[in-house]
């Protein structure tokens, strides 16, 4: 189940069912390609039991946070810095979330047209304090997306999702 509810509900998944929340600041062609990409990998039929919940970055609420078992945070690389509205989904969640979700599973897509290290090494720092834990390695793109850049970020959703199904 895939859900975009932008109003930050927070719903709770169905019992025996995770939720993975994907976050994401998309303002191009390049980085909506790279969410379509991580959504199709994050609820291929082998997913199983794991709710996607898909919030922009100016909408997700720490309700959303708690209410979620992994994260998938995707972001264009701006002045070599984070979008300013992940950062403001940070500065949002991050006391009232602060120790809620140690342990929690991870993932970042980063897309820029020039650098992406100041973005990655901010967001790293951010979720660490968070306590929250890479399950993948970075997906960051410089310039259009290729193809291998676009099925890095189908696994990417894919391996994240997978992290939460039951063993």
């Amino acid at each position: 189940m895939i859900s975009y509810d932008d109003k930050g509900g927070g719903v709770l998944s169905s019992p025996g069912r995770r939720a993975l929340l994907v976050v994401h600041h998309t303002t191009s062609p390049s980085l909506q390609a790279m969410l379509e990409a991580v959504l199709d990998g994050a609820q291929t039929e082998e997913i199983e039991d794991v709710d996607v919940r898909v919030r922009p970055a100016l909408a997700a609420t720490a309700v959303d946070v708690l209410s979620a078992d992994a994260f998938l945070l995707g972001t264009s690389a701006n002045i070599g810095y984070m979008s300013g509205a992940l950062k403001h989904f940070f500065d949002q969640i991050y006391y009232p979330c602060l120790t809620a979700k140690v342990g929690a599973g991870y993932g970042v897509y980063i897309h820029g047209n020039s650098d992406t290290e100041g973005a990655l090494r901010a967001i790293r720092s951010i979720v660490q304090g968070l306590g929250w834990v890479a399950v993948h390695e970075p997906v960051t793109v410089l310039g259009t997306p290729s193809r291998a850049d676009l099925e890095a970020c189908w696994d990417l959703g894919a391996t994240t999702a997978a992290t939460l199904m039951p063993t």
